[in-house]
């Protein structure tokens, strides 16, 4: 699917504001930091939130609500932007559980407080440090995101309704992060990649954001089926693009290595389908390079071959395109403003055209 954005600027100032948001909310917390706790979690923290991101929660709950009638306004907007933080706990925890040691072209969470104690030649594994320090950096993330939530300055029941989908949408993300768990040691299949990716990733990025702008808006039923109609196939969309970014992306521009998901043996849909698809050296290749910690670039060059040749990568590129199809003729159905249409469909051409 190819869009063309006409609304660039909107979104670039609409991300501005979730920024000058989350900043200010995380400048409101630093008076209130315990005397005499060490500030590592919190500059990490500030840090982290703030260094760059596509702001896409935030961006589809402003939308959600918009979508419902509702104006323009601050408090939407810190509500919206109150996503991020959420998303910060999300990325800090997978990079943890995937091994992950960069995140936006810096160092993740975990390896930036492992290398901090090697630095200073503290006792103990320096490994084992900068988990337990990541994690409470992701718990506080996850904390301050239900306070930003909950202080936005909408009304209590606006709050009290939108926060419905905001819990839907947690438990969701944390399910599919241990279904991703459970795929990893399973059967691999296509259809166990797609539950993944569903609910760890789609309904996390789209669908949840969406409704939350509508439950805060009061909308009624008709519109959030609407946004399941349009979030779902276009989160899939988002998802099946990132996979293929993980492997096949530049690591300059998406911030990641090529090499983590090989490495880590990710199940996704992509290295389903080329496993599906292999024929009987392929397979036997496939075993001994992916998933394979010490895998090289030489390994990594010859399982991309093995995508590409297996014609898996081709399907995925089709499977994006129907799912980014059908969520735009959902679009066109919903009964949203057409200021609204139209946003939606730029930030869906972002999603799915994107190299990052």
């Amino acid at each position: 699917m190819t869009v063309e954005v006409t609304s660039r600027t909107d979104i670039d100032g609409l991300r501005a504001r979730c920024d000058a948001e989350l900043a200010a909310f995380l400048d409101r917390q630093d008076p209130g930091w315990p005397d005499g706790a060490p500030r590592g979690v919190f500059d990490t923290i500030r840090r982290f939130a703030l260094a760059g991101g596509k702001r896409l929660r935030p961006l589809f709950c402003y939308w959600g609500w918009r979508g419902a009638g509702q104006p323009d306004g601050r408090e939407i907007v810190a509500a919206a932007a109150a996503l991020e933080l959420f998303h910060a706990f999300a990325l800090i925890h997978d990079d943890i559980m995937d091994g992950s040691d960069r995140r936006r072209g810096e160092p993740s969470v975990h390896r930036l407080f492992a290398d901090l104690h090697a630095r200073l030649a503290w006792r103990g594994d320096p490994g084992a440090y900068g988990h337990s320090a990541a994690l409470l950096c992701g718990d506080l993330c996850a904390a301050w995101a239900d306070q930003m939530f909950h202080e936005s300055g909408l009304p209590a029941d606006q709050v009290h309704r939108g926060y419905e989908a905001f819990a839907t949408m947690r438990t969701e993300v944390i399910a599919g992060q241990y279904l991703d768990l459970v795929s990893g040691v399973g059967d691999g299949s296509v259809a166990s990649a797609l539950t993944v990716i569903r609910m760890k990733a789609a309904r996390y990025t789209v669908t949840r954001p969406l409704q939350i702008g509508a439950g805060l808006a009061g909308a009624g039923e008709e519109l959030h089926a609407a946004y399941v109609a349009f979030g779902d196939p276009l989160g899939d969309a988002f998802q099946l693009r990132d996979d293929v970014l993980g492997v096949f992306g530049d690591p300059a521009v998406t911030g990641k290595s090529v090499l983590d998901d090989l490495r880590e043996g990710k199940p996704t849909v992509m290295m389903a389908l080329a496993r599906d698809r292999a024929d009987r050296r392929q397979a036997g290749r496939l075993r001994a390079l992916f998933g394979n910690p010490e895998l090289d670039a030489a390994g990594a060059a010859e399982l991309r071959s093995i995508i590409e040749t297996t014609g898996a990568r081709d399907q995925i590129e089709q499977m994006i395109r129907i799912r980014a199809e059908a969520a735009l003729v959902a679009l066109a159905a919903a009964p949203v403003p057409a200021e609204v249409r139209t946003a939606l469909t730029a930030l869906a051409g972002s999603v799915v055209d994107r190299q990052s």
